[in-house]
């Protein structure tokens, strides 16, 4: 995934999805777009208390007000990583040397639910003041944007995934 604005989507439907089904957030997906101005980072920074107080009463996403104000933080916390390495992109495949992990598990139980790459950029998301984000959903994350191809080598997918997830220089 080559796109900051699609990143900062991820993050913020992985946070929402905590304690949750992703079937539960997937059926919400349109409305957090609409709620947070397309996943626009920069937009979704400025929200106001006010601003917040109604995303809380709004039937259309989570109403958990944590997971609102992290969702709000967060962009905050984005933005100074882009300002910091260019863009987030640059920053999150640094945590694994530019190149997708392609791993060749043959049945589902195999799946990690969290690996030392996901500790790792979990533990520094976390001291930057990201919230909702901790090793597992962060592997989530991680699966969800092609940085890990998880896929069982049976799958047909595996393949398509494997070659097409490489970072774009």
């Amino acid at each position: 995934m080559h796109d900051d604005r699609t990143l900062f989507e991820f993050i913020t439907l992985e946070g929402a999805q905590a304690g949750l089904s992703w079937e539960t957030i997937l059926r919400k997906r349109e409305a957090y777009r609409r709620a947070f101005v397309d996943f626009d980072p920069a937009r979704v920074a400025r929200f106001t208390p006010a601003r917040v107080e109604r995303l809380v009463r709004d039937p259309g996403i989570v109403r958990n007000r944590l997971k609102i104000d992290s969702t709000v933080g967060n962009a905050r916390v984005f933005l100074g990583v882009q300002r910091e390495f260019g863009s987030f992109e640059s920053y999150l495949w640094g945590f694994v040397g530019g190149a997708p992990r392609v791993n060749r598990w043959r049945t589902l139980r195999q799946v990690p639910a969290r690996t030392r790459e996901s500790d790792a950029l979990s533990r520094d998301m976390l001291a930057r003041g990201f919230r909702f984000f901790g090793s597992t959903i962060c592997y989530a994350f991680m699966q969800a944007v092609g940085i890990v191809n998880d896929h069982t080598i049976d799958c047909f997918r595996h393949p398509r995934v494997g070659s097409s997830s490489r970072r774009a220089d």
